[in-house]
């Protein structure tokens, strides 16, 4: 007789965290919505526990509020708390473009390069959403080539707030201006000069960081037809 395997809680678990970040990054749980443990539950084909679970797990990561009585929120970051995130994720891709850079193929070369023209065909069709996950792509595979877990684990942890800045001000944003910014790293990856990839990522997210200076509002409370401008990761 077949031995019916059960998967455990805290796995189950962290699927259902990985399942509900992803709803979040992509805006099907937009910041300030709430988070019905029951409806995810039937979503998902689970029991209540392992999405309570999953949602104190997010609420340490900073992107879901729990409050007594009312349940799971997600979380609207501060503009100091997205532009501390990018300052700190700006220090981790160069780390990883340090290691990455020497041991690149032709082939991840010219998969950076795809990634970049998927931004630029994204932008010609002004579809700011894909070249927002076009970008996330030619980062994160950045830091996946430097093949350092611990590296790729923090840069990640980030990634909620980098994201969830894209996700809000796409719907005004310039899709062309984001898809640019990227040029001049990928122009630098294609020389192999791990140098100029480090400088030419220093000088993407002080663009990024000075733009959201400007144009991300400061009021976690502020409505969603505050002007936004161009946005990037």
């Amino acid at each position: 007789m077949a031995v019916q395997r059960v998967i455990p809680r805290s796995v189950l678990a962290d699927q259902v965290k990985d399942r509900i970040l992803e709803g979040i990054l992509t805006g099907y749980y937009p910041p300030d919505s709430r988070i019905i443990e029951t409806q995810v539950a039937r979503e998902l084909g689970t029991s209540q526990a392992p999405v309570r679970e999953a949602l104190r797990g997010l609420e340490a990561l900073g992107v879901v509020q729990i409050t007594p009585f009312r349940g799971a929120r997600v979380r609207r970051p501060s503009r100091r708390e997205i532009i501390e995130a990018y300052a700190v994720r700006s220090t981790l891709e160069a780390l990883g473009a340090r290691s990455a850079v020497p041991r690149m193929t032709d082939a991840d070369i010219a998969e950076l390069a795809g990634h970049l023209e998927a931004m630029r065909a994204a932008a010609r069709h002004d579809d700011g959403h894909a070249v927002a996950e076009a970008d996330a792509r030619f980062h994160g595979r950045i830091v996946e080539l430097a093949d350092n877990g611990t590296l790729e684990r923090v840069w990640r942890s980030l990634e909620p707030f980098s994201r969830t800045y894209l996700t809000l001000v796409v719907p005004g944003a310039d899709p062309q201006w984001s898809a640019d910014l990227h040029a001049p790293i990928q122009a630098a990856i294609e020389r192999r000069d791990t140098e100029a990839v480090v400088v030419a990522l220093g000088q993407h997210f002080d663009e990024v960081r000075d733009n959201m200076a400007r144009r991300w509002p400061d009021d976690q409370a502020e409505t969603a037809d505050h002007p936004r401008s161009r946005g990037d990761t």
